[in-house]
């Protein structure tokens, strides 16, 4: 990680918002349009002929909806210090974070729940995760625990998944569109491992079939179905709150339902 942030910071400002316009798909014409300036400033800018002003830096990474982490990087390129706090979520700042989301993850049992950051490394966890942890190998259990190479790792859940080629199929699919949106090359390198495991390949999701793809798990006999949904904090000034994603499924039929309110 600190060797790729070193070299973002040799890059240009200009360089690296640029790379941000193209990743939005966006002209410059279309940029300045949103930022209300001319797309002669937008154009020197990126060439380097004209430095950008703190708050005209902020402006473009909030039209390219750039994540926190990267404006603080772009603000470092730039020559200004960043603004936005990186605080570890074991820390005092963060006591009524973790309280809120502890709050979150009990209230949501018997249905499983987990909290994961920008890698998709699990941070919290409530009981009934258990139900996804059982018969995974020690190797995989060691931190950081990872939900998606927990998932798909032929040691991990997947001999259990019924349905693996369309859950493999929508990880993945979801995981190479955040590589494409966030440019980062841990969940690159996370998302070529993931593509390289056996057990099944990509497979079309059948339009009209589901109106989500449900992950069926094997156990005690059972088959369980299970939705996922994904939550964000709201408006976070916090690089490291910005990234926390609140997963929690439920159960997509009456008889998982019941199966899990019985364990």
């Amino acid at each position: 990680m600190t060797a790729m942030i070193d070299e973002t910071f040799q890059r240009p400002v200009g360089e690296l918002l640029r790379g941000w316009r193209e990743r939005r798909r966006l002209s410059q014409l279309d940029l300045a349009n949103q930022v209300e300036v001319s797309t002669r400033h937008v154009s020197f800018v990126e060439t380097g002929r004209s430095k950008p002003s703190r708050e005209m830096v902020l402006r473009l990474a909030e039209h390219l909806d750039v994540p926190l982490r990267d404006r603080n990087q772009l603000l470092l390129a730039a020559g200004y210090a960043p603004i936005y706090s990186e605080a570890s979520l074991h820390s005092p700042a963060m006591l009524a974070i973790r309280a809120a989301l502890r709050r979150l993850l009990k209230a949501h049992e018997p249905y499983p729940a987990l909290v994961v950051d920008r890698w998709w490394n699990i941070v919290e966890g409530n009981t009934a995760l258990a139900l996804f942890t059982e018969g995974v190998s020690d190797e995989l259990l060691k931190p950081p625990l990872n939900a998606l190479r927990l998932t798909l790792h032929p040691d991990g859940m997947a001999t259990r998944i019924s349905n693996l080629p369309e859950v493999r199929t929508s990880v993945l699919t979801t995981l190479h569109r955040q590589v494409a949106s966030t440019a980062d090359p841990d969940l690159q390198d996370l998302y070529d491992e993931l593509r390289g495991y056996p057990g099944g390949e990509r497979t079309e999701l059948a339009a009209g079939a589901e109106v989500v793809v449900p992950m069926k798990l094997r156990r005690d006999g059972h088959e369980l179905s299970l939705l996922t949904t994904i939550a964000t904090f709201g408006t976070p000034l916090d690089v490291t709150v910005s990234e926390l994603m609140i997963e929690s499924f439920f159960p997509a039929d009456d008889k998982t339902a019941e199966y899990l309110r019985g364990l």
